[in-house]
Order: structure tokens, then C-alpha cells, then sequence
């Protein structure tokens, strides 16, 4: 073995004797309460030569388990068996769609530390499978809560992430580009080839990859979501161009303008049902201590900018990214709703339809997927945030957990969320391999 090489392996186990030991120091400490809602508590940074890597090791669900559900609920297995499930579509005829994908092949970026401890969390994580790049339909034919048909919908995608149905066309947006299918009410099998409508912000690097999409009321306008290619912008302001962004495309003229910027990695996009304003699932920014930044939902402004990377949660300037610019620093919108740091919160669906009890009728449901970046785990779990007049009112409930076994391991890993059409919550599950529905318990 070469210098240079163990070199390397010297770091990689002192950051991972660094991140077991913080986690031993930090055991008993809960998720920090002062995380989520309208004005987290946000603590001074802290900046440390090795980033903590602490992710929970992917084993998946024994025979027979499954997540445990609130108390007046009850959860069970829609369809199993997966290929990483990501994200959830239902058709108007109760059809559910589901984007079996993972991050497209990666360009050699060369060694970094931050690279090798990205890539260790990256295996251990389950998420450095190869993409399986389709989309696949289920279909409970009894109403049994249970999927008893499943077919390839849509193969030979490219990173599928977020669907919608608008004016008979199915919208895929792949991880390069937003394409779209004519769909007929009842068909398992797509055969008509993709129809491009714009490309996408991709490239050899492509760091955030998801794009998530959802057509206008109207059906005339399509918003897309897009990640930051770097982590603070460390990259260059140039390989951010429509990044960290909710993109509007206007589909008569195929025009693609930024709606909404200073978003670091934007995913579940929702229909407010209260007052029509489109919402979105933001992760913040990583390796500023385990309370710092707390993952975020917000309504999106059309010409708004929300900080990244130059300030978070509003005016709270971050020291790292240079040149500063307190010219954005000081127009950028605070975010509604804090959702815990480092919870990797990725879905977000309104409760619209949902028939899951009176404690669940108005507010919205959030995948969190879990941290990687803190010594105390955070997210791994789907909540629920209360909302009164178009706004969030009150606490988070939490609504599926036990997402992590007494070892430790991640059993599974929730990511995004759908209403389906008897009003059951569904939730994709990726390192499950599963589809999770929830309902009221003893059918209420």
C-alpha cells in the first residue's frame, strides 16, 4: 500500500473514531425540540476539521416487520420487494406510480477528504446502489389495502424522481430533463416514446440530483425542483446556474424562468389546499454542528431568494461562503417551518383527502429520511404538522416511526409521501424496498 494511502485510511478511521465517539458522548441527548417551527432555536456554528459522518447502516425489514404507527393509526405493507422506491404519484383512478431510481453514474471528481467520508455514508446508507431508472404501477384490484398487481410502467429513464398528471400527459422529470408521456385512464404499460420538453440542470457534475415537478392548477405551467451543486457553494457561483431553485416552465412556449432561488435542495413541492400557494421540502446546508441548519418547508414566492448560500433561516450569514453578499443577505425571505437539522426532510404532501382521523385533517405530512451529518440521529421517521388558516400551527406529531432497530441499523428509510385515494397515507420507503399504508386504525 502506498504513502498516500494509508494516509487516507488514517483519516477515514480517525473521522469515523471521531463520529462513533460523539455519538457515545451525545447518547441520551434528545433531538434538539428547539429545531423545528416558524423560530428554531439556532445555535452558534461549529466548524470542525473532519465532518461528523454518523448514518445509520442499511440492513432493511426482517420477515413480517414493519414501522410502527401513532397511537389511532395502523400501518401496513402496500407492496414490498422494491428496487428503491423514491417517490409516490396516485392516478385519479386510484393507481399508484412508483420512481424506482438512485443516483445517476458519477464522474471522477478527483480525492477529497469530504469525498471519502461522502462515499462511506453513501454505501452505508444503501444508497450507492446502481438506478434501476423506472417507473412502476400497483394496483389493488380487491380494495384490500394491498397492491396485487404490479407492472413496469416506464423503463429506461434517467433518475425518475417527481410525476404529475396534467391534461391527459404524464410529467416525468428524469435527473437531466422534464419529459412527458400521453396516459389513458387504466393502462399498466406505457408504450409511446418520451416527449422532451426542456432539459434540466445536469452535467458531469450533478451533486443534488432529484428534481421533483408538479403542474399548475391550470395545467399550463409546470414547477420544478432543483439542488445546489455543491454544499455551500464551494464549487463556484458559475455551477450554479438554475440551481438551488424552483423552476416555472411554460409549456406553450417550452421557457424555463427561475421562480424561486436561495433554496439549497428542494424537493416535495404541494398544493396549499387553504389558500391555493405552492409549498416545498428544503434541505439546509451540512457541517455547521449537529443543531445548525435545521431542514425547512416554506411557501414559495414567485422572485423570491431564501438565502443559500450566503445566510439561512433568513438574515444568519454563513462565514464560509466568499465573496459575501449582504446585498442578498439582506432580502432573504425567512422560511415558514423549521423541520429539525440534518433530518433530511424530502417529502411533503397536504393532508388534502386524507381520512386518517380528526388529529390529521388539515396540515402536511413530511418524509424525513434521516441524518448523516450529526452525532445524535435525527429524522428517520414521517411526521405531521398541524396548519390553521394556510399556516403551520403548532408542534410536529410524529406518525410513522421505528424506522431504526435496537442496533442501531436502519430498517428502512422514508422518503416521499402520497395521499392515495381512499385517503391513506402511502410512503416510499428506499432502503426498505417497500410501499407503507397507513390508516386509521380498526378501519375509523
Amino acid at each position: 500500500m502506498k504513502t498516500g494511502s494509508l494516509g487516507i485510511v488514517a483519516i477515514v478511521l480517525t473521522g469515523a473514531l471521531a463520529a462513533a465517539c460523539a455519538s457515545v458522548s451525545a447518547q441520551g441527548r434528545a433531538e434538539q425540540s428547539g429545531g423545528y417551527g416558524p423560530d428554531p432555536k439556532l445555535p452558534a456554528p461549529s466548524r470542525t476539521l473532519i465532518p461528523t459522518v454518523n448514518i445509520a447502516e442499511a440492513k432493511g425489514w426482517p420477515e413480517g416487520a414493519r414501522p410502527k404507527a401513532a397511537k389511532g393509526l395502523q400501518v401496513n405493507a402496500f407492496a414490498s420487494g422494491l428496487d428503491h422506491p423514491r417517490w409516490l404519484h396516485v392516478l385519479p383512478n386510484g393507481d399508484v406510480l412508483v420512481a424506482e431510481s438512485n443516483a445517476p453514474a458519477k464522474h471522477d471528481e478527483g480525492f477529497s477528504i469530504k469525498k471519502v467520508f461522502t462515499d462511506q455514508a453513501q454505501k452505508r446508507a444503501g444508497a450507492a446502489t446502481e438506478s434501476a431508472n423506472r417507473i412502476t404501477l400497483l394496483r389493488d384490484t380487491n380494495g384490500d389495502g394491498v397492491a396485487d398487481q404490479r407492472s413496469a410502467f416506464i423503463e429506461g429513464l434517467n433518475s425518475p424522481f417527481g410525476m404529475t398528471l396534467s391534461r391527459g400527459r404524464l410529467y416525468v422529470a428524469n435527473t437531466d430533463a422534464l419529459v412527458a408521456f400521453p396516459y389513458a385512464e387504466g393502462e399498466t404499460r406505457m408504450t409511446a416514446a418520451p416527449e422532451k420538453i426542456v432539459d434540466l440542470p445536469a452535467g458531469d457534475l450533478n451533486h443534488h440530483w432529484t428534481k421533483d415537478v408538479i403542474a399548475s392548477r391550470d395545467g399550463r405551467k409546470l414547477y420544478v425542483t432543483v439542488g445546489s451543486n455543491s454544499n455551500v457553494g464551494e464549487n463556484g457561483i458559475e455551477a450554479e446556474q438554475n440551481r438551488a431553485a424552483v423552476l416555472e416552465v411554460d409549456l406553450a412556449s417550452r421557457r424555463t424562468r427561475v421562480f424561486a432561488s436561495g433554496l439549497r435542495n428542494p424537493n416535495g413541492l404541494s398544493w396549499n389546499p387553504d389558500d391555493g400557494r405552492l409549498w416545498v421540502a428544503v434541505n439546509e446546508r451540512d457541517e455547521l454542528g449537529d443543531d445548525l441548519v435545521p431542514d425547512y418547508m416554506t411557501s414559495v414566492r414567485d422572485g423570491g431568494f431564501y438565502g443559500w448560500p450566503y445566510s439561512y433561516f433568513g438574515q444568519n450569514v454563513d462565514e464560509r461562503v466568499k465573496p459575501p453578499r449582504p446585498d442578498l443577505v439582506e432580502k432573504a425571505i425567512k422560511p415558514d417551518y423549521a423541520l429539525g437539522a440534518h433530518t433530511a426532510s424530502l417529502g411533503l404532501t397536504f393532508a388534502n383527502g386524507a381520512r386518517l382521523g380528526p388529529d390529521y385533517g388539515n396540515g402536511a405530512f413530511i418524509g424525513q429520511h434521516g441524518s448523516w451529518n450529526r452525532s445524535v440521529r435525527s429524522g428517520y421517521k414521517v411526521i405531521f404538522v398541524p396548519f390553521r388558516d394556510g399556516k403551520p400551527a403548532g408542534q410536529p406529531k410524529d406518525v410513522l416511526t421505528g424506522f431504526i432497530d435496537k442496533d442501531d441499523k436502519a430498517l428502512g428509510r422514508p422518503v416521499g409521501v402520497a395521499i392515495d385515494k381512499k385517503g391513506a397515507l402511502l410512503v416510499a420507503d428506499d432502503v426498505g424496498n417497500a410501499v407503507w399504508r397507513v390508516t386509521a386504525a380498526n378501519g375509523r
